[in-house]
């Protein structure tokens, strides 16, 4: 197992589900009810992200079938950029 890996996807998702609208509609979910209903949020919640991982983690696997991974991250950082450049000019506008 590649633990440097490992670790930097958990970082990775960790930092980008904090304050998530996922996280936010769960924390709205678990405050709806007793004990028993925040382990079924939890347990839900949990199996949702697997679930939503997993299928990413197979998509990426078929891609790179075609795609090298190196143009997959440039493609990426290319999103990124442009994203970034959108919201700026948004912000900017003050939409």
């Amino acid at each position: 197992m590649d633990w440097k890996l490992l670790f930097s996807t958990f970082v990775a998702v960790f930092v980008a589900e904090l304050g998530d609208k996922t996280q936010l509609a769960t924390l709205s979910l678990a405050a709806g009810g007793g004990a028993d209903s925040r382990w079924s949020v939890f347990a839900g919640s949990a199996l949702a992200l697997v679930t939503t991982s997993a299928l990413a983690v197979l998509g990426g696997a078929l891609v790179t079938r075609w795609v090298s991974p190196v143009w997959l991250h440039r493609a990426a950082g290319g999103v990124f950029l442009v994203l970034g450049a959108v919201y700026l000019w948004r912000a900017g506008r003050g939409e």
